[in-house]
């Protein structure tokens, strides 16, 4: 059976349109310095099967996570990212902050409601009644324009993250492609010698047969050797494993994100790999199979990282 993919045009000897792979790794951070404080925004990025993004934000910054959600959503495609945000606000603009006299106000009602049910509490003291969220007031000017900031640094420290996910991903791109070639190589050496494998196989299980059965079953003798010849022919296996490994390099050839996709192709290819094992009648295909696993086995750690 010859297996084929939807490749539209490409195959493993054809030149191909070099694109980017991107790592799902990466780091990248910056601050940006402002009249009334300085905000930074940090992103880190690791291996995961779907996009999750965690922010890390002070409480009155809580409003820039919607947006910057989007933003981040519309870069990567897939892989755990942590998202800090820090902002050091100015003195001057400290102290000129002042509380906020309707938050003051709840608060202080939900103080009294407490004292009623638990006498016992111990009251708020002013340095933690102006910690509370909300309750130093801040202008409101001030906060559309640190939202403006915080999307403008995000482009920046993007720009970076992807930036240094695609040279991960280069490398991710280069170490699975030799890979490749080492198996291509491995199926190619091994594919000439089958026909005469099996042949010496066969050969050696008829003179058992004749020995155990006597000449005159040689009828049955012929029948047991041409099944046994067609369950041990590994010329299907090593035909399906280049068509994968077609696959693999044209994917890569491709970019994007291709990990969910290479992580398929490398479940396929254990499994040749395995009945190749299986159906082994020399230490020859043996090795070749062996061989063959480490090296898919690296991929598949590799792979994993791909976005």
């Amino acid at each position: 059976m010859q297996l084929e993919y939807d490749v539209a045009s490409k195959t493993v000897d054809e030149p191909a349109t070099v694109a980017t792979v991107y790592s799902m790794t990466g780091f990248s951070a910056a601050t940006r310095d402002l009249p009334w404080g300085t905000l930074a925004l940090e992103l880190k990025s690791v291996n995961h099967r779907y996009l999750e993004i965690q922010f890390r934000t002070p409480e009155p910054l809580r409003m820039l996570e919607p947006g910057l959600r989007d933003r981040i959503a519309s870069s990567l495609k897939r892989g755990k990212v942590d998202c800090r945000i820090e902002w050091r606000r100015a003195e001057t603009t400290a102290q000129a902050a002042s509380p906020d006299t309707e938050a003051l106000e709840q608060l202080r009602a939900a103080s009294t409601i407490v004292q009623e049910v638990f006498p016992d509490a111990t009251p708020l003291s002013v340095g933690e009644i102006l910690q509370w969220p909300g309750v130093l007031r801040q202008d409101a000017g001030t906060d559309l324009s640190l939202e403006a900031d915080c999307q403008a640094l995000a482009e920046i420290v993007l720009q970076t993250l992807t930036e240094s996910r695609a040279r991960e991903g280069a490398k991710l791109k280069a170490f699975l492609l030799e890979r490749v070639d080492s198996m291509v190589q491995l199926a190619d050496a091994l594919t000439p010698h089958v026909p005469a494998l099996v042949t010496a196989f066969q050969e050696r299980l008829s003179s058992r047969l004749r020995d155990a059965l006597g000449t005159h079953e040689e009828e049955r003798v012929r029948q047991e050797v041409v099944l046994f010849a067609a369950r041990i022919d590994i010329e299907e296996e090593l035909s399906r494993l280049k068509v994968h490994l077609q696959e693999v390099q044209r994917i890569l050839e491709s970019g994007g994100a291709v990990g969910k996709r290479l992580d398929f192709l490398m479940q396929e290819l254990h499994r040749e790999a395995n009945t190749l094992g299986s159906k082994s009648v020399s230490t020859e295909v043996s090795r070749t199979a062996m061989d063959m696993k480490v090296l898919i086995e690296q991929m598949r750690e590799q792979v994993q990282n791909i976005e």
